[in-house]
C-alpha cells in the first residue's frame, strides 16, 4: 500500500462541490435523523428504490421522537417491500433508545452512536462526520472500493485484520485536523459520491475522476482488480409452500413470522418447508379443495426463494388450523408484509393461469 496521496482530501472536497450529487432528499442537511434514516435504508438497497420510501417515512415520522412513539407494526408496514426487515426493527429500537437514553437528541460522537441498536461503525461515522464534522472515516461498499483503489490496497478483505488495516488507510486520507471542521461533511459526501457515480465496480470512469493522478489502481491500469475479496458468498435456492386460507366472506388468514428467520416480525401466509407438511396442516376433508397457483420466484441477495402458493377457500370456522387470525381486505394492506406476499394478495385470484 502506498503513502497518502498529496492533497487527496482537498481534491475530493473540490470535486464534490462542483460535480457531486446534491439532489437526493437526504442531502443538504445536517439533521442526524434524516442522515441516519437514509444510511440505514441505503444498506444493500439502491438509491432509486430508497427515494420513495425515505419520503414516505419522514412524512409519517418526521423526527426521532415520533418514530420512537410509533407502533412497531406501523413501522414494519411502512418498510414493507424494502427488504432486510431487521433494519426496520433496529430502526425502531434505536429511536426508542435515543428517546429514553439521550432525551431524544442524537449523540454527536461516532463512538457513542455505535452503542445504539443497528448502528455500525460506518453508519456511526457517516452521521458524526456529515452532521457534526467529526474527523472519522466511513467505509461502506462504495468508499471501500475508492480507498482500496486509490491506495493500491490489495490484501484480501475477507481477512478481518486486513479490513481493519483498510480502516486505517481510510483514516489517513481524511482532511487534516485543521480543516476537518469545515471540510468533513463535504469530504464524506464526496467519497460516497465518487464510489457511486465514478469509481464504480465495473468500467470505472477514470477519465473524469478527480483523484486519478493520485490513484495507484489507475496508474497500474487495473482498477477493477480492487478491492480484493477471495471469499465469495454462494447463491442458494429454497422452495417454500404457502397456505393461502381465504374465507367465504373474503377474509385472509395471516400470522406474524417468528424471529429469527426469513421475514421475521412480518405478517405472512403460513409457510411450510414441503407440500407434504402443508397438506398435513389441512383437515383431511379439505385437502382435495387445495388449488395450486403459479410458482413465484423471489430473489434475495444470496438466495432465490421459490414460493408455491396453494389456495383454500371455505367457511371461517373450518379453516382455523394454525396460529394467526383473519384480516379483511381493508386491514391486510396496512400490515407489514413481505413484498411477494403483498403482491400475491393484491393479484386477482393470485395470478392463476
Amino acid at each position: 500500500m502506498n503513502a497518502v496521496p498529496p492533497d487527496f482530501a482537498g481534491a475530493v472536497v473540490a470535486w464534490q462541490k462542483r460535480h457531486g450529487r446534491h439532489d437526493l432528499p437526504w442531502q443538504n442537511t445536517r439533521d442526524p435523523y434524516r442522515v441516519w434514516l437514509s444510511e440505514i435504508m441505503l444498506q444493500q438497497t439502491q438509491v432509486a428504490t430508497v427515494r420513495g420510501y425515505f419520503q414516505r417515512f419522514v412524512d409519517r415520522f418526521p423526527d426521532v421522537k415520533s418514530l420512537a412513539s410509533a407502533n412497531v407494526d406501523d413501522v414494519m408496514a411502512l418498510w414493507s417491500g424494502l427488504g432486510y426487515y431487521s433494519r426496520a426493527r433496529n430502526l425502531h429500537r434505536c429511536a426508542k433508545a435515543i428517546a429514553s437514553e439521550h432525551h431524544g437528541i442524537f449523540p454527536q460522537q461516532s463512538a457513542v452512536l455505535q452503542t445504539l441498536p443497528g448502528i455500525g461503525k460506518s453508519t456511526a461515522a457517516a452521521i458524526a462526520s456529515l452532521c457534526f464534522a467529526e474527523r472519522v472515516a466511513i467505509l461502506d461498499a462504495n468508499v471501500r472500493r475508492v480507498v482500496s483503489r486509490v491506495t493500491g490496497f490489495d490484501a484480501d478483505l475477507s481477512v478481518a485484520a486486513h479490513e481493519r488495516a483498510l480502516w486505517l488507510a481510510a483514516t489517513d486520507l481524511l482532511p487534516s485536523a485543521l480543516t476537518a471542521g469545515k471540510d468533513m461533511p463535504r469530504y464524506t459526501q464526496g467519497m460516497m459520491d465518487l464510489g457511486a457515480t465514478v469509481c464504480v465496480p465495473r468500467e470505472p470512469r477514470c477519465t473524469v475522476c478527480p483523484v486519478r493522478p493520485q490513484c495507484v489502481a489507475a496508474q497500474k491500469g487495473d482498477p477493477q482488480r480492487y478491492p480484493v475479496r477471495s471469499r465469495k458468498v454462494k447463491r442458494s435456492s429454497e422452495p417454500l409452500w404457502l397456505l393461502w386460507l381465504r374465507s367465504s366472506t373474503g377474509l385472509v388468514w395471516l400470522h406474524r413470522r417468528p424471529a429469527p428467520g426469513i421475514w421475521a416480525g412480518l405478517y405472512c401466509l403460513p409457510v411450510f418447508g414441503s407440500e407434504e407438511a402443508l397438506q398435513d396442516a389441512v383437515p383431511a376433508n379439505h385437502r382435495r379443495d387445495l388449488r395450486p397457483l403459479q410458482v413465484v420466484k423471489h430473489v434475495l441477495t444470496h438466495k432465490d426463494l421459490y414460493l408455491h402458493p396453494l389456495v383454500l377457500t371455505a367457511a371461517e370456522e373450518d379453516l382455523v388450523m394454525c396460529e394467526g387470525r383473519w384480516f379483511s381486505a381493508q386491514e391486510w394492506p396496512t400490515l407489514g408484509l413481505p413484498a411477494p406476499i403483498r403482491m400475491l394478495l393484491a393479484t386477482p385470484d393470485g395470478g392463476a393461469t
